[in-house]
C-alpha cells in the first residue's frame, strides 16, 4: 500500500503527552503552528511543526487530553504569510558516501546529480532532528530517494544528505538515514552566534559546488569549569559522566531536544535528599568507577543504579549503605563503585553544580553537542547557587529489576503502518537491548521483525521521548532524552512516561516485553 494522503485534519496520540496534528501540507502545519503559538494556550509545552504534521506537547495536569482535542478544533490551519528570508549559499564538495548509488537510482551520472542539486533554489521549510538541522524543499522535483533501510550510526558533521523529497545539512556529527551525497565547510549551527543557525526557515538555499576545505570551527559554548572556591574536584570521571538537569523543554522548534537527566526520578530524590530544587544540576554517571575530592565542606547524595559508596577521610573508611544526604569535609574522598544493579548513577551537590547555562539548561545534549563536556580527570565541579532548604532522611535503593523488563505503551501515531501480525509480534516477543544504547536511545533486536501494512516514506515529523521507531528493517529504536525532535520513520507506539526511568537503567542484553495500555482520555 502506498503512502496515504493526509487528511484534511486528523488528531492521532502520541504518548502521554503530546498528540499529534496531520494536516495536509506544509502551509497548512505553520498555519497551525502560527495560531497556535500566538493563543499562548495553557497547559500547551510544545509545538513542533513538519512537513505535514503539528506536535502538540501538552502538561495533562493543566489541561486533559480531551479538553485539549476540542479546542485544537476550533483553531483554523489555514496559511499565513512568511516573510521573504535570506538567501544563503551552502558551498558543498559532492563526494559523498551514497552519491553514486543515488545516482543509478535517478538514471544520470554522478556529476550530474551533482549540477542539478546545486542548480536549483531550495526554500527553508522547517527545523527539526537537531539544532541547525532545516529540512529543504521545493527543489529539482527529480530528486525523491528513500531512506537507508537502517540509519547509520555515525554521519559527520557538514554531510549534505537527501530523503524523500527533501534536502539538508546535518550540522554536527550524530546518527541518520538519510542519503549522503556531499559535504561542507559552513557550520550550519553555532551557539555562540548571535543567530546560531545558519539557515532559518523561510530562507532561500543554493549549493554551490565547491573545493575541499576544513570545516569551519565553532567557538566554545561554555567557558572552562571553575577553579576556585568549594567544589567536587575529579580524581577519577568514570566512563562517560554527565552534568545533567531538567532539560531545556519547549526549543523543538529549533531543533534542539528537551535533553535532561535519564532517569527523572532519580535526579529529583537526589535533590531532595540534599535541600536542592527538583530540576537542579547534577551529575549522572554510567556504570560508576568514580572518585571524586572535596573542596571545602560539602553536602552530596548519590541515588539511582544501586552500587558501592565509600567516603575516605585520611586512613579511615566508611560505607554508605543507602541513598542518603553525605556531609564531606574539605579533602575527603568519594569513591563510587561499579553497580550491582541497574546503569545510571546519580549525584547531587547542595546548591547544584554550578557549571556555565546553554540555552539555559546546564544539561549535556549530546546528539546537539550542547551544554558542558563529559567531566574529565581535573576538572573542578563548583557548588552552585540554587536556593537549598532542609535536607531529607534516607531512603533506601529501589528492588533489584527483573530478568524481564514490562514495558508499558500507548500505541500511535503511526500503528496504522503495520500490518495486525506485526502490532501482535510488538508484544507477543522480547525485545532485546543491543550494545547501540546511548542517551539518544535504545536499539532493540528481535526474533521476527516488524512488517508494515504501508510502503514507500513517511514526511518527517515530530517524536515525542519515548517513541518507538521503526525503520525499513523491522527491528525498533526507543528514543530517550537526546533524540532527534523530528524523524522520517513511522512510530508504531510510544512508551508510557512512569517507564522511561526503568529504560534508562536498563543494560545492553536486558530483554523487554511491551505492554499495549488502554488509550488515555
Amino acid at each position: 500500500m502506498d503512502v496515504p494522503v493526509a487528511a484534511a485534519r486528523r488528531v492521532l496520540p502520541a504518548g502521554d503527552r503530546a498528540v499529534l496534528v496531520e494536516l495536509p501540507d506544509l502551509a497548512a502545519a505553520l498555519g497551525l503552528h502560527a495560531r497556535l503559538e500566538a493563543l499562548q494556550m495553557p497547559g500547551l509545552e510544545q509545538l513542533l511543526p513538519a512537513a505535514r504534521t503539528l506536535l502538540v506537547g501538552f502538561d495533562p495536569r493543566r489541561i486533559r487530553r480531551g479538553e485539549l482535542l476540542e479546542r485544537l478544533d476550533a483553531v483554523s490551519a489555514a496559511p499565513v504569510d512568511r516573510a521573504d528570508g535570506a538567501v544563503v549559499e551552502v558551498p558543498t564538495v559532492y563526494d559523498g558516501e551514497d552519491l553514486a548509488e543515488m545516482a543509478e537510482l535517478l538514471g544520470m551520472s554522478p556529476e550530474a546529480l551533482a549540477r542539478r542539486h546545486s542548480g536549483t533554489d531550495w526554500t527553508a521549510g522547517f527545523a527539526g532532528f537537531a539544532p541547525g538541522f532545516v529540512y529543504l524543499v521545493d527543489g529539482d522535483p527529480v530528486f525523491d530517494v528513500p531512506r537507508r533501510s537502517t540509519p547509520r550510526t555515525r554521519i559527520p558533521a557538514g554531510s549534505v544528505a537527501l530523503a524523500g523529497r527533501w534536502s539538508g545539512v546535518y550540522p554536527r556529527e550524530s546518527p541518520g538515514g538519510w542519503q549522503l551525497i556531499g559535504r561542507t565547510p559552513l557550520r550550519m549551527w553555532d551557539a555562540a552566534r548571535e543567530a546560531p543557525a545558519a539557515i532559518r526557515p523561510g530562507d532561500r538555499v543554493r549549493f554551490v559546488p565547491a573545493r575541499d576545505e576544513p570545516l569551519r570551527a565553532a567557538a566554545p559554548v561554555a567557558a572552562p569549569l571553575q577553579q576556585d572556591g568549594p567544589a567536587l574536584v575529579v580524581e577519577r570521571p568514570g566512563l562517560r559522566t554527565l552534568v545533567q538537569d531538567a532539560g531545556r523543554p519547549g526549543l523543538e522548534a529549533l531543533g534542539v531536544a528537551a535533553s535532561g537527566a535519564l532517569d527523572g526520578p532519580a535526579m529529583r530524590l537526589a535533590n531532595r535528599l540534599v535541600g536542592n530544587p527538583p530540576g537542579a544540576a547534577v551529575l549522572e554517571i554510567p556504570l560508576g568507577g568514580v572518585r571524586l575530592r572535596a573542596r571545602g565542606p560539602l553536602v552530596v547524595a548519590v541515588t539511582g543504579a544501586r552500587l558501592p559508596i565509600a567516603v575516605l577521610r585520611g586512613e579511615r573508611r566508611r560505607e554508605v549503605l543507602d541513598q542518603r544526604a553525605v556531609a564531606l569535609d574539605d579533602d575527603d574522598v568519594l569513591e563510587l563503585g561499579e553497580p550491582a544493579a541497574g546503569r545510571l548513577a546519580v549525584l547531587a551537590l547542595r546548591g547544584g553544580i554550578g557549571v556555565p547555562a546553554v540555552l539555559g539548561s546546564r544539561a549535556t545534549d549530546t546528539l546537539a553537542g550542547l551544554g558542558p563536556d563529559p567531566v574529565v580527570a581535573g576538572d573542578a565541579l563548583p557548588v552552585g547557587a540554587e536556593p537549598v532548604g532542609c535536607t531529607a532522611g534516607p531512603e533506601p535503593w529501589p528492588a533489584d529489576p527483573d530478568e524481564e523488563l514490562r514495558v508499558p505503551v500507548l500505541l500511535g501515531p503511526r500503528d496504522d503502518w503495520f500490518d495486525t501480525a506485526s502490532l501482535e509480534r510488538l508484544v507477543e516477543q522480547p525485545w532485546t537491548i543491543t550494545p547501540l544504547a546511548d542517551r539518544v536511545g535504545l536499539r532493540l533486536e528481535g526474533a521476527e521483525p516488524l512488517s508494515r501494512a504501508v510502503d514507500g516514506e513517511l514526511p518527517s515529523e515530530g517524536a515525542a521521548t519515548g517513541s518507538v521507531q521503526v525503520p525499513p528493517s523491522g527491528q525498533p529504536m526507543i528514543f530517550l532524552a537526546d533524540h532527534p525532535s523530528t524523524g522520517g520513520y513511522p512510530i508504531v507506539a510510544v512508551v508510557r512516561e512512569v517507564a522511561l526511568a526503568s529504560l534508562a537503567q536498563a543494560r545492553p542484553g536486558t530483554r523487554i516485553r511491551f505492554v499495549i495500555d488502554p488509550p488515555p482520555r
